[in-house]
């Protein structure tokens, strides 16, 4: 038909009606690959394995997520000897269980979905801002953590931040409990969104923001986008010094470079009967550092690896 010609010799278009309900978006479900992970070497890494993979309870989130953190540490060493990150469940089995490695948060993160979805539990991905040091000034929403949901609750897990949970959390509004000394508190507040939820720590004197973060899921290929950007960007806190850490119940040990922080809190302190943070601060000559990485953090390097972290620290120290 031309635009001359009569609208009453045109046939009318058929209405659509009402939409039926969609179909699956994603054909694809398999979000975190557990049947990728070699379970057993994993459980053996983090000194839970028996005689068969645990239940899916309670109990066993709590227990996983303290092992993961006391045996596993959170590291960019790969950074600093050039090498890529990949996040394929694999290659995060071949770098942190089979090769006693650590990890920054996507790795962790990703690395413990994939042992949860293995296990049976309902994981979720999440973001959050991280504030440390922030000032009030917002940051993007780098930092990886999870949401498992257990018996008609929801918990908060994370063990790829270097300081902060030792068990999961309930998220309950003004949740506050202390883990083996460490006092935390979640709080729902609106800061940018009309769900957020806020993550502080005591630090002896007064309660300090960890990060915020909202209940957006997110898929490992968001991270994969997150992972690029903090490995290559010149603004990246991850490229331009060494930082390593471990919490092994009261103990939380941290290297950035030559200084070796170890903060000990409840029974771990000299003190056992004290209640504020007991601080020991060490500084380590550059030669000093793969020593320390491998007696305190349990990260094995070879003799090649380790001049060349060592090289890097020299320089960081240097610039």
């Amino acid at each position: 038909m031309t635009i001359y010609e009569s609208a009453e010799n045109t046939k009318s278009p058929t209405t659509p009606g009402i939409a039926p309900r969609p179909l699956p978006v994603f054909t694809d479900r398999d979000f975190w690959r557990g049947g990728e992970l070699d379970l057993g070497a994993y459980l053996e890494r983090v000194g839970l394995s028996g005689e068969g993979p645990p239940p899916p309870t309670l109990d066993t989130l709590v227990a996983v997520h303290r092992a993961h953190l006391a045996t596993i540490p959170f590291e960019n060493v790969h950074l600093l000897l050039d090498r890529p990150v990949p996040l394929d469940v694999p290659s995060l089995t071949d770098k942190m269980v089979r090769h006693h490695r650590g990890g920054y948060c996507y790795e962790h993160g990703l690395l413990l979905a994939a042992v949860l979805d293995r296990l049976g539990f309902t994981v979720t991905a999440l973001t959050a801002r991280v504030l440390v040091g922030a000032e009030g000034r917002p940051r993007p929403s780098t930092h990886a953590l999870l949401r498992v949901d257990l018996d008609g609750g929801s918990w908060l897990l994370d063990v790829g931040f270097g300081g902060g949970l030792l068990e999961p959390l309930p998220l309950v509004d003004g949740y506050q409990v202390s883990q083996d000394g460490w006092d935390l508190r979640l709080d729902l507040i609106t800061e940018v969104g009309a769900e957020e939820w806020l993550l502080r720590s005591f630090d002896g004197e007064e309660w300090q923001n960890l990060y915020s973060f909202s209940m957006a899921a997110n898929l490992p290929q968001d991270y994969v986008i997150f992972n690029h950007y903090l490995i290559t960007d010149p603004r990246s806190p991850f490229g331009n010094r060494l930082m390593v850490a471990r919490t092994v119940g009261g103990t939380r040990y941290a290297l950035t470079n030559t200084t070796l922080t170890i903060d000990r809190v409840g029974a771990d302190r000299a003190d056992p009967s004290g209640a504020t943070l007991e601080r020991e601060v060490r500084e380590l000559t550059v030669s000093e550092v793969g020593k320390v990485l491998h007696e305190i953090f349990d990260i094995r390097l070879d003799q090649e690896e380790r001049a060349t972290v060592e090289d890097r620290v020299r320089g960081f120290l240097d610039t």
